[in-house]
């Protein structure tokens, strides 16, 4: 845990929010300013700043964050109409909060980016 982390507060219960799921490992809460209908983010209990901190170590909880988030978006109903995962990392991502987390979009037919 990071004493400085908004993620890291929100996983302690210091800065409320409307709680998705949580586990030993992960902790799933509804984003405050959402991009689709439904978007939650999937966030390790372990502090990792993004996808470029981890290592080897990190496969295990890596491997347990993308099943847990297919199971979250199975709850919220997505299963049949599809959903979007991202994770951002680095500076050029658009990432505002430096706690790796993956975003669960769905509940509308959603854009395809450029790329």
């Amino acid at each position: 845990m990071s004493d400085d982390c908004l993620f890291c507060k929100i996983i302690a219960g210091e800065i409320p929010s409307n709680k998705v799921y949580s586990d030993d490992d992960s902790y799933a809460f509804h984003d405050i300013n959402p991009a689709a209908p439904v978007h939650v983010l999937v966030v390790p209990k372990k502090h990792i700043c993004d996808m470029q901190a981890t290592s080897d170590a990190d496969e295990a909880l890596l491997g347990n964050l993308l099943l847990k988030a297919n199971k979250i978006a199975e709850i919220l109903g997505l299963k049949e109409s599809g959903y979007r995962f991202v994770i951002n990392t680095g500076p050029d991502s658009g990432r505002t909060i430096y706690h790796l987390h993956l975003h669960i979009l769905g509940g509308r037919q959603l854009e395809l980016s450029a790329g």
